[in-house]
Protein backbone atom coordinates (compact mmCIF):
# COMPACT_ATOMS: atom_id res chain seq x y z
CA UNK A 1 0.00 0.00 0.00
CA UNK A 2 2.80 2.40 0.91
CA UNK A 3 4.47 1.65 -2.43
CA UNK A 4 1.22 2.43 -4.27
CA UNK A 5 0.85 5.71 -2.39
CA UNK A 6 4.44 6.65 -3.18
CA UNK A 7 3.98 5.80 -6.86
CA UNK A 8 0.77 7.87 -7.08
CA UNK A 9 2.44 10.83 -5.40
CA UNK A 10 5.39 10.57 -7.76
CA UNK A 11 3.08 10.61 -10.76
CA UNK A 12 1.31 13.70 -9.45
CA UNK A 13 4.62 15.46 -8.88
CA UNK A 14 5.82 14.51 -12.34
CA UNK A 15 2.65 15.93 -13.88
CA UNK A 16 2.97 19.15 -11.86
CA UNK A 17 6.59 19.52 -12.93
CA UNK A 18 5.64 18.97 -16.56
CA UNK A 19 2.82 21.56 -16.48
CA UNK A 20 5.17 24.55 -16.54
CA UNK A 21 4.02 28.15 -16.28
CA UNK A 22 3.74 29.61 -19.77
CA UNK A 23 3.00 33.23 -18.86
CA UNK A 24 0.80 35.56 -16.87
CA UNK A 25 -2.26 37.72 -17.51
CA UNK A 26 -1.35 41.40 -18.01
CA UNK A 27 -4.86 42.53 -18.97
CA UNK A 28 -8.35 41.08 -18.75
CA UNK A 29 -11.75 42.51 -19.59
CA UNK A 30 -15.26 41.09 -19.70
CA UNK A 31 -15.95 37.37 -19.46
CA UNK A 32 -12.61 35.59 -19.71
CA UNK A 33 -11.64 32.28 -18.12
CA UNK A 34 -8.57 30.21 -17.38
CA UNK A 35 -9.84 26.65 -17.13
CA UNK A 36 -13.13 27.08 -15.20
CA UNK A 37 -12.16 30.20 -13.23
CA UNK A 38 -12.54 33.87 -14.15
CA UNK A 39 -9.19 35.24 -15.34
CA UNK A 40 -7.63 37.92 -13.13
CA UNK A 41 -4.77 40.36 -13.52
CA UNK A 42 -1.34 38.74 -12.94
CA UNK A 43 -2.87 35.26 -12.81
CA UNK A 44 -0.41 32.58 -13.98
CA UNK A 45 -1.22 30.65 -17.15
CA UNK A 46 0.01 27.07 -17.25
CA UNK A 47 0.66 24.72 -20.13
CA UNK A 48 -2.47 23.00 -21.37
CA UNK A 49 -4.97 25.21 -19.54
CA UNK A 50 -8.04 26.10 -21.60
CA UNK A 51 -8.41 29.83 -22.21
CA UNK A 52 -11.80 31.20 -23.24
CA UNK A 53 -13.51 34.55 -23.74
CA UNK A 54 -17.15 35.52 -24.00
CA UNK A 55 -18.75 38.03 -26.33
CA UNK A 56 -17.17 40.92 -24.38
CA UNK A 57 -14.00 39.17 -23.25
CA UNK A 58 -10.31 39.89 -23.82
CA UNK A 59 -7.17 38.30 -22.34
CA UNK A 60 -3.62 39.60 -22.90
CA UNK A 61 -0.99 37.08 -21.83
CA UNK A 62 2.68 37.94 -21.50
CA UNK A 63 4.67 34.75 -22.08
CA UNK A 64 7.72 33.82 -20.05
CA UNK A 65 10.01 34.96 -22.89
CA UNK A 66 8.27 38.38 -23.18
CA UNK A 67 6.03 37.44 -26.08
CA UNK A 68 2.30 38.13 -26.35
CA UNK A 69 -0.67 35.82 -26.78
CA UNK A 70 -3.93 37.79 -27.09
CA UNK A 71 -7.44 36.36 -27.21
CA UNK A 72 -10.29 38.49 -28.50
CA UNK A 73 -14.05 37.88 -27.94
CA UNK A 74 -15.68 34.48 -28.47
CA UNK A 75 -12.37 32.64 -28.56
CA UNK A 76 -11.06 29.32 -27.23
CA UNK A 77 -7.34 28.56 -27.14
CA UNK A 78 -4.59 27.03 -25.06
CA UNK A 79 -0.85 27.17 -24.70
CA UNK A 80 -0.23 23.48 -25.24
CA UNK A 81 3.52 23.62 -24.64
CA UNK A 82 5.89 26.41 -23.60
CA UNK A 83 9.19 24.83 -22.65
CA UNK A 84 12.06 27.31 -22.92
CA UNK A 85 15.72 26.27 -22.67
CA UNK A 86 17.79 29.45 -22.63
CA UNK A 87 21.05 27.53 -22.34
CA UNK A 88 20.30 25.38 -25.38
CA UNK A 89 17.56 26.92 -27.58
CA UNK A 90 17.49 23.76 -29.71
CA UNK A 91 15.62 22.13 -26.81
CA UNK A 92 12.91 24.84 -26.72
CA UNK A 93 9.44 23.56 -27.62
CA UNK A 94 6.50 25.97 -28.02
CA UNK A 95 3.03 25.14 -29.33
CA UNK A 96 -0.09 27.34 -29.29
CA UNK A 97 -3.55 26.04 -30.23
CA UNK A 98 -6.47 28.17 -31.40
CA UNK A 99 -9.67 26.11 -31.34
CA UNK A 100 -12.05 28.86 -32.43
CA UNK A 101 -12.24 32.65 -32.63
CA UNK A 102 -9.48 35.21 -33.11
CA UNK A 103 -6.05 35.30 -31.46
CA UNK A 104 -2.83 37.23 -31.98
CA UNK A 105 0.67 35.88 -31.37
CA UNK A 106 3.76 38.05 -31.01
CA UNK A 107 6.97 36.05 -30.86
CA UNK A 108 9.01 36.23 -27.66
CA UNK A 109 12.80 35.94 -27.42
CA UNK A 110 12.78 32.14 -27.10
CA UNK A 111 10.65 31.77 -30.24
CA UNK A 112 13.04 34.01 -32.18
CA UNK A 113 15.95 31.79 -31.15
CA UNK A 114 14.13 28.53 -31.95
CA UNK A 115 11.70 29.26 -34.78
CA UNK A 116 12.11 25.69 -36.03
CA UNK A 117 10.44 24.47 -32.81
CA UNK A 118 7.41 26.81 -32.79
CA UNK A 119 3.97 25.69 -33.97
CA UNK A 120 0.58 27.46 -33.96
CA UNK A 121 -2.22 24.95 -34.68
CA UNK A 122 -5.85 25.51 -35.72
CA UNK A 123 -8.37 22.74 -36.45
CA UNK A 124 -7.30 22.75 -40.13
CA UNK A 125 -3.86 24.39 -40.35
CA UNK A 126 -0.32 24.46 -39.01
CA UNK A 127 1.43 27.85 -38.81
CA UNK A 128 5.15 28.42 -38.35
CA UNK A 129 7.00 31.70 -37.97
CA UNK A 130 10.07 33.60 -39.09
CA UNK A 131 10.09 35.77 -35.94
CA UNK A 132 6.69 37.26 -36.23
CA UNK A 133 3.58 39.12 -35.10
CA UNK A 134 0.43 37.68 -36.66
CA UNK A 135 -3.34 37.35 -36.13
CA UNK A 136 -5.48 34.27 -36.83
CA UNK A 137 -9.19 33.58 -37.23
CA UNK A 138 -10.49 30.03 -37.22
CA UNK A 139 -13.57 27.90 -36.91
CA UNK A 140 -13.75 24.14 -37.46
CA UNK A 141 -13.51 24.42 -41.26
CA UNK A 142 -11.68 27.64 -42.18
CA UNK A 143 -8.57 29.44 -40.94
CA UNK A 144 -7.26 32.86 -42.04
CA UNK A 145 -4.05 34.64 -41.04
CA UNK A 146 -2.65 38.15 -41.50
CA UNK A 147 0.88 39.30 -40.63
CA UNK A 148 1.82 42.50 -38.81
CA UNK A 149 5.59 41.95 -38.85
CA UNK A 150 7.98 39.26 -40.02
CA UNK A 151 6.56 36.30 -41.90
CA UNK A 152 4.71 33.01 -41.45
CA UNK A 153 4.29 29.73 -43.27
CA UNK A 154 0.91 27.97 -43.37
CA UNK A 155 0.02 24.41 -44.35
CA UNK A 156 -2.88 22.00 -44.08
CA UNK A 157 -2.64 18.72 -42.21
CA UNK A 158 -1.65 16.22 -44.88
CA UNK A 159 1.26 13.89 -45.52
CA UNK A 160 4.05 14.53 -43.02
CA UNK A 161 2.30 17.59 -41.56
CA UNK A 162 0.40 16.31 -38.54
CA UNK A 163 -1.35 18.18 -35.68
CA UNK A 164 0.88 16.49 -33.13
CA UNK A 165 4.04 17.71 -34.88
CA UNK A 166 6.33 20.56 -33.90
CA UNK A 167 7.74 23.39 -35.94
CA UNK A 168 6.54 24.70 -39.32
CA UNK A 169 5.38 22.30 -42.02
CA UNK A 170 7.33 22.52 -45.25
CA UNK A 171 6.56 21.10 -48.68
CA UNK A 172 4.68 21.82 -51.88
CA UNK A 173 1.41 22.62 -50.08
CA UNK A 174 2.94 25.16 -47.66
CA UNK A 175 2.47 28.86 -48.44
CA UNK A 176 4.29 31.87 -47.00
CA UNK A 177 3.00 35.34 -46.11
CA UNK A 178 5.06 38.33 -44.97
CA UNK A 179 4.23 41.74 -43.55
CA UNK A 180 5.52 43.24 -46.82
CA UNK A 181 2.42 41.77 -48.54
CA UNK A 182 0.17 44.45 -47.09
CA UNK A 183 -3.55 43.86 -47.61
CA UNK A 184 -3.07 40.12 -48.19
CA UNK A 185 -4.15 37.14 -46.10
CA UNK A 186 -3.81 33.37 -46.32
CA UNK A 187 -6.96 31.25 -46.10
CA UNK A 188 -7.18 27.47 -45.74
CA UNK A 189 -10.45 25.55 -45.81
CA UNK A 190 -10.97 21.96 -44.75
CA UNK A 191 -10.35 19.67 -47.71
CA UNK A 192 -8.04 22.07 -49.56
CA UNK A 193 -4.51 20.89 -50.29
CA UNK A 194 -2.88 24.32 -49.94
CA UNK A 195 -3.81 27.77 -48.54
CA UNK A 196 -5.16 30.48 -50.86
CA UNK A 197 -3.61 33.94 -51.03
CA UNK A 198 -6.40 36.53 -50.90
CA UNK A 199 -5.85 40.20 -51.64
CA UNK A 200 -7.79 43.25 -50.51
CA UNK A 201 -10.70 41.40 -48.85
CA UNK A 202 -10.67 43.10 -45.45
CA UNK A 203 -14.14 41.73 -44.65
CA UNK A 204 -12.54 38.31 -44.17
CA UNK A 205 -9.56 39.53 -42.12
CA UNK A 206 -9.29 38.45 -38.46
CA UNK A 207 -9.22 42.13 -37.39
CA UNK A 208 -12.66 42.57 -39.01
CA UNK A 209 -14.16 39.42 -37.46
CA UNK A 210 -12.99 40.49 -33.97
CA UNK A 211 -11.44 44.00 -33.97
CA UNK A 212 -8.63 44.77 -31.52
CA UNK A 213 -9.14 47.14 -28.61
CA UNK A 214 -7.54 50.55 -29.08
CA UNK A 215 -5.15 49.72 -26.21
CA UNK A 216 -3.94 46.45 -27.76
CA UNK A 217 -0.12 46.61 -27.86
CA UNK A 218 1.28 47.33 -31.29
CA UNK A 219 -2.12 48.06 -32.86
CA UNK A 220 -3.30 51.47 -34.11
CA UNK A 221 -4.01 53.57 -31.02
CA UNK A 222 -2.13 51.14 -28.79
CA UNK A 223 1.42 50.93 -27.52
CA UNK A 224 4.34 48.89 -28.78
CA UNK A 225 5.34 47.77 -25.30
CA UNK A 226 4.57 44.22 -24.22
CA UNK A 227 3.91 45.44 -20.66
CA UNK A 228 1.70 48.51 -21.22
CA UNK A 229 -0.63 50.45 -18.99
CA UNK A 230 -3.85 48.86 -20.11
CA UNK A 231 -6.47 50.72 -18.08
CA UNK A 232 -9.18 51.22 -20.75
CA UNK A 233 -10.20 54.56 -19.15
CA UNK A 234 -6.79 56.10 -19.72
CA UNK A 235 -5.14 57.47 -22.82
CA UNK A 236 -1.71 58.95 -23.35
CA UNK A 237 -3.10 62.47 -23.69
CA UNK A 238 -4.94 62.09 -20.40
CA UNK A 239 -1.82 60.88 -18.63
CA UNK A 240 0.18 63.81 -20.05
CA UNK A 241 -2.47 66.28 -18.85
CA UNK A 242 -2.45 64.84 -15.33
CA UNK A 243 1.36 64.95 -15.19
CA UNK A 244 1.52 68.60 -16.31
CA UNK A 245 -1.05 69.72 -13.72
CA UNK A 246 0.70 67.78 -10.97
CA UNK A 247 4.02 69.53 -11.72
CA UNK A 248 2.55 73.06 -11.99
CA UNK A 249 3.38 75.53 -9.13
CA UNK A 250 0.66 76.12 -6.58
CA UNK A 251 -0.03 78.61 -3.76
CA UNK A 252 -1.31 75.83 -1.55
CA UNK A 253 1.09 75.83 1.43
CA UNK A 254 0.40 72.16 1.99
CA UNK A 255 2.26 71.45 -1.24
CA UNK A 256 -0.65 69.26 -2.26
CA UNK A 257 -1.76 69.67 -5.89
CA UNK A 258 -5.38 70.67 -6.38
CA UNK A 259 -7.83 67.95 -7.37
CA UNK A 260 -7.73 67.21 -11.07
CA UNK A 261 -10.84 66.39 -13.00
CA UNK A 262 -9.69 64.42 -16.01
CA UNK A 263 -11.14 65.53 -19.32
CA UNK A 264 -13.47 63.02 -20.89
CA UNK A 265 -11.92 60.62 -23.35
CA UNK A 266 -13.79 60.93 -26.60
CA UNK A 267 -13.24 58.24 -29.18
CA UNK A 268 -14.37 59.39 -32.58
CA UNK A 269 -16.31 56.72 -34.45
CA UNK A 270 -14.59 55.39 -37.51
CA UNK A 271 -16.25 53.92 -40.52
CA UNK A 272 -15.20 50.36 -41.35
CA UNK A 273 -12.85 49.99 -44.26
CA UNK A 274 -14.76 48.33 -47.06
CA UNK A 275 -12.82 47.04 -50.02
CA UNK A 276 -14.89 47.18 -53.21
CA UNK A 277 -15.57 43.84 -54.84
CA UNK A 278 -13.93 43.58 -58.26
CA UNK A 279 -15.88 41.03 -60.38
CA UNK A 280 -14.10 38.30 -62.33
CA UNK A 281 -15.47 38.40 -65.86
CA UNK A 282 -16.81 35.06 -67.15
CA UNK A 283 -16.95 34.54 -70.94
CA UNK A 284 -17.66 31.63 -73.25
CA UNK A 285 -17.33 30.56 -76.86
CA UNK A 286 -17.76 27.72 -79.37
CA UNK A 287 -14.36 26.14 -79.86
CA UNK A 288 -15.62 23.99 -82.74
CA UNK A 289 -18.23 24.56 -85.43
CA UNK A 290 -21.71 23.22 -84.65
CA UNK A 291 -24.19 22.60 -87.48
CA UNK A 292 -24.34 25.96 -89.29
CA UNK A 293 -22.63 27.93 -86.45
CA UNK A 294 -18.87 28.68 -86.81
CA UNK A 295 -16.29 28.40 -84.04
CA UNK A 296 -15.90 31.63 -82.06
CA UNK A 297 -13.07 30.79 -79.67
CA UNK A 298 -9.93 28.81 -79.13
CA UNK A 299 -9.22 26.68 -76.07
CA UNK A 300 -7.19 29.44 -74.43
CA UNK A 301 -7.65 33.17 -73.91
CA UNK A 302 -5.20 35.89 -72.88
CA UNK A 303 -5.76 37.20 -69.34
CA UNK A 304 -8.18 34.40 -68.46
CA UNK A 305 -8.16 30.88 -67.07
CA UNK A 306 -10.14 28.09 -68.68
CA UNK A 307 -12.84 26.91 -66.31
CA UNK A 308 -14.27 24.07 -68.39
CA UNK A 309 -14.82 22.60 -71.83
CA UNK A 310 -17.50 20.35 -73.34
CA UNK A 311 -17.87 18.75 -76.76
CA UNK A 312 -18.54 22.14 -78.38
CA UNK A 313 -18.18 24.93 -75.80
CA UNK A 314 -15.45 26.46 -73.64
CA UNK A 315 -15.76 28.69 -70.55
CA UNK A 316 -13.20 31.25 -69.29
CA UNK A 317 -12.85 33.53 -66.27
CA UNK A 318 -10.53 36.53 -66.00
CA UNK A 319 -7.48 36.20 -63.76
CA UNK A 320 -8.07 39.67 -62.29
CA UNK A 321 -10.63 40.51 -59.61
CA UNK A 322 -11.08 39.71 -55.93
CA UNK A 323 -14.56 38.18 -55.69
CA UNK A 324 -15.09 35.55 -53.00
CA UNK A 325 -18.36 34.01 -51.88
CA UNK A 326 -19.88 34.90 -48.48
CA UNK A 327 -19.60 32.39 -45.66
CA UNK A 328 -23.35 32.30 -45.08
CA UNK A 329 -26.58 33.09 -46.88
CA UNK A 330 -28.17 32.12 -50.16
CA UNK A 331 -28.52 33.55 -53.66
CA UNK A 332 -30.84 32.83 -56.59
CA UNK A 333 -30.33 33.68 -60.28
CA UNK A 334 -32.49 33.82 -63.38
CA UNK A 335 -31.42 32.52 -66.78
CA UNK A 336 -30.46 35.50 -68.96
CA UNK A 337 -29.50 33.51 -72.08
CA UNK A 338 -28.49 30.06 -73.20
CA UNK A 339 -27.50 28.01 -76.22
CA UNK A 340 -27.44 24.28 -76.80
CA UNK A 341 -27.38 21.50 -79.37
CA UNK A 342 -28.68 17.93 -79.33
CA UNK A 343 -27.36 15.02 -81.34
CA UNK A 344 -27.64 11.25 -81.47
CA UNK A 345 -25.12 9.14 -79.57
CA UNK A 346 -23.43 8.27 -82.86
CA UNK A 347 -22.80 12.01 -83.48
CA UNK A 348 -25.38 12.44 -86.24
CA UNK A 349 -28.46 14.63 -86.39
CA UNK A 350 -27.10 17.74 -84.66
CA UNK A 351 -29.82 20.33 -84.14
CA UNK A 352 -30.22 23.44 -81.98
CA UNK A 353 -32.42 23.44 -78.87
CA UNK A 354 -33.90 26.23 -76.79
CA UNK A 355 -33.74 26.48 -73.01
CA UNK A 356 -36.46 27.72 -70.65
CA UNK A 357 -37.69 27.74 -67.03
CA UNK A 358 -34.17 28.06 -65.66
CA UNK A 359 -33.34 28.01 -61.94
CA UNK A 360 -29.96 28.42 -60.24
CA UNK A 361 -29.50 28.79 -56.49
CA UNK A 362 -26.60 28.75 -54.02
CA UNK A 363 -26.42 27.93 -50.31
CA UNK A 364 -23.09 29.40 -49.20
CA UNK A 365 -23.33 28.09 -45.65
CA UNK A 366 -23.43 24.53 -47.03
CA UNK A 367 -21.19 25.38 -50.04
CA UNK A 368 -23.72 23.84 -52.44
CA UNK A 369 -25.70 24.79 -55.53
CA UNK A 370 -28.70 23.41 -57.45
CA UNK A 371 -29.90 24.14 -60.97
CA UNK A 372 -32.48 23.01 -63.52
CA UNK A 373 -34.01 24.06 -66.85
CA UNK A 374 -36.12 22.68 -69.67
CA UNK A 375 -34.65 21.62 -73.01
CA UNK A 376 -37.12 22.24 -75.84
CA UNK A 377 -36.32 19.77 -78.63
CA UNK A 378 -36.87 20.39 -82.39
CA UNK A 379 -39.39 17.52 -82.21
CA UNK A 380 -41.49 19.55 -79.71
CA UNK A 381 -40.43 17.22 -76.89
CA UNK A 382 -39.51 18.86 -73.57
CA UNK A 383 -36.95 17.37 -71.22
CA UNK A 384 -35.98 18.63 -67.76
CA UNK A 385 -32.24 18.80 -67.04
CA UNK A 386 -31.03 19.12 -63.45
CA UNK A 387 -27.87 18.98 -61.35
CA UNK A 388 -26.56 19.79 -57.88
CA UNK A 389 -23.03 20.02 -56.53
CA UNK A 390 -20.41 22.04 -54.66
CA UNK A 391 -19.33 25.70 -54.85
CA UNK A 392 -15.90 26.88 -53.68
CA UNK A 393 -15.05 30.11 -51.86
CA UNK A 394 -13.75 31.69 -55.09
CA UNK A 395 -17.06 31.12 -56.89
CA UNK A 396 -16.30 28.00 -58.95
CA UNK A 397 -18.98 25.30 -58.97
CA UNK A 398 -19.39 21.88 -60.54
CA UNK A 399 -21.53 18.75 -60.62
CA UNK A 400 -19.92 15.69 -62.16
CA UNK A 401 -22.27 12.85 -61.19
CA UNK A 402 -25.00 13.06 -63.79
CA UNK A 403 -26.21 9.58 -62.83
CA UNK A 404 -27.36 10.67 -59.38
CA UNK A 405 -31.11 10.78 -58.61
CA UNK A 406 -30.95 14.57 -58.40
CA UNK A 407 -29.27 15.14 -61.76
CA UNK A 408 -28.92 14.04 -65.35
CA UNK A 409 -26.12 16.35 -66.53
CA UNK A 410 -22.63 17.53 -65.70
CA UNK A 411 -22.10 21.22 -64.86
CA UNK A 412 -18.94 23.33 -64.77
CA UNK A 413 -19.33 27.01 -63.98
CA UNK A 414 -18.14 30.17 -62.29
CA UNK A 415 -19.62 33.24 -60.62
CA UNK A 416 -18.64 36.74 -61.79
CA UNK A 417 -19.79 38.16 -58.46
CA UNK A 418 -23.05 38.07 -56.51
CA UNK A 419 -24.94 39.31 -59.58
CA UNK A 420 -23.93 36.89 -62.30
CA UNK A 421 -22.74 33.40 -63.22
CA UNK A 422 -22.32 31.12 -66.25
CA UNK A 423 -21.94 27.38 -66.67
CA UNK A 424 -21.40 24.69 -69.31
CA UNK A 425 -23.62 21.62 -69.30
CA UNK A 426 -23.71 18.24 -70.98
CA UNK A 427 -26.11 15.38 -70.37
CA UNK A 428 -28.46 12.78 -71.77
CA UNK A 429 -32.18 13.53 -71.81
CA UNK A 430 -32.82 9.93 -72.84
CA UNK A 431 -30.89 6.81 -73.80
CA UNK A 432 -30.43 7.87 -77.42
CA UNK A 433 -29.36 11.51 -77.39
CA UNK A 434 -26.84 13.93 -75.87
CA UNK A 435 -27.32 17.66 -75.34
CA UNK A 436 -24.60 20.20 -74.46
CA UNK A 437 -24.48 23.97 -74.22
CA UNK A 438 -23.95 27.13 -72.21
CA UNK A 439 -26.17 29.09 -69.81
CA UNK A 440 -25.71 32.68 -68.58
CA UNK A 441 -27.40 33.84 -65.34
CA UNK A 442 -28.14 37.14 -63.67
CA UNK A 443 -30.28 38.79 -61.02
Amino acid sequence: MRRLLFTGAALLLAHAAHAEQAGKVIFVAGTAKIADAQATLNAPVGEGEMLSTGADGYIYIKTIDNGLFILRPNTQARIANYHVDNANPANTRIKLELLSGVARSQSGQAVKLARQNFRFNTPVAAIGVRGTDFTVFTDQDTSRVTVLSGGITMSGFAGACRPEGTGPCEGNTARELSAAQKGHLLQLQRGQTAPQLLQGNTLLAPDTVAPPRTDEPGKPGGTASVDPSLDPKKSQSLQDTVAQVALAPTDDKSNQPPPVTPPPVVVAPTDPIVTPVIPREVTWGRWTAIADQPATSGLSKAGAERIGVTENYVLFRSTTGNFTTPEKGTAAFQMASGEGYVHNLDGTGKAPVTLSNGQLSFDFGKATFATSFNVNMPTSEIFKMAAEGKVTSDGLFSATNHYSPAGNMTVTGAMNDMNGASYLFQGSPDSKRVVNGITVWGK
